[in-house]
């Protein structure tokens, strides 16, 4: 089993039962956040979200393979163009 599959599978890598999963921790903020929209339409929740997870999901994906895009466009799952492209588009390059 790689750890994509572990990811999906016990929500975690370590499969660490004391630790919310990701799944749960987004859940979580989620609900909180339409919560406290109240009476407020929830508009582009798609788009806010994505632009809110990305920036550290790249940030500490590339600090976790010491700056090296190639290894870590591998861990994404992404092109490395397309890594780069959304590293300047973050501010993150």
């Amino acid at each position: 089993m790689n750890a994509v599959q572990a990811l999906r599978e016990n929500g975690s890598a370590a499969s660490v039962s004391a630790q919310p999963s990701l799944r749960e921790c987004v859940s979580r903020v989620v609900r909180r956040y339409l919560r406290d929209l109240g009476d407020h339409p929830a508009e582009d929740l798609h788009a806010l979200v994505l632009h809110e997870v990305e920036a550290p999901l790249f940030a500490e994906v590339l600090r976790h393979c010491d700056g090296n895009q190639s290894r870590a466009a591998a861990a994404l799952g992404i092109n490395r163009s397309t890594l780069r492209k959304k590293l300047k588009q973050y501010g993150l390059s």
